[in-house]
């Protein structure tokens, strides 16, 4: 199914609060009084959500360098 401009747009702006969230908790400047468990979930859930719209072949110009650098951090975080 191909996204029409407006979908991607919308999408895009998703992403960007799914890299601003996990950078954000990885910092320790959300969730912080969270559980550790609920702050890995919530890391993995929008690490997850990022590699699958990355993947989206019908993408135009945007640029992915925050998003591949949050799937990368993302990946990479233990919640201690």
């Amino acid at each position: 199914m191909t996204r029409e401009a407006n979908e991607i747009a919308q999408d895009y702006s998703a992403m960007g609060d799914s890299v601003t969230l996990i950078t954000a908790v990885i910092a320790g400047n959300k969730m912080a009084n969270e559980s550790a468990k609920d702050r890995q979930d919530c890391v993995d859930r929008n690490t997850q959500h990022l590699e699958l719209m990355v993947a989206k072949t019908d993408w135009g110009s945007e640029d992915m360098t925050a998003v591949n650098a949050a799937i990368s951090a993302g990946n990479g975080y233990t919640a201690s």
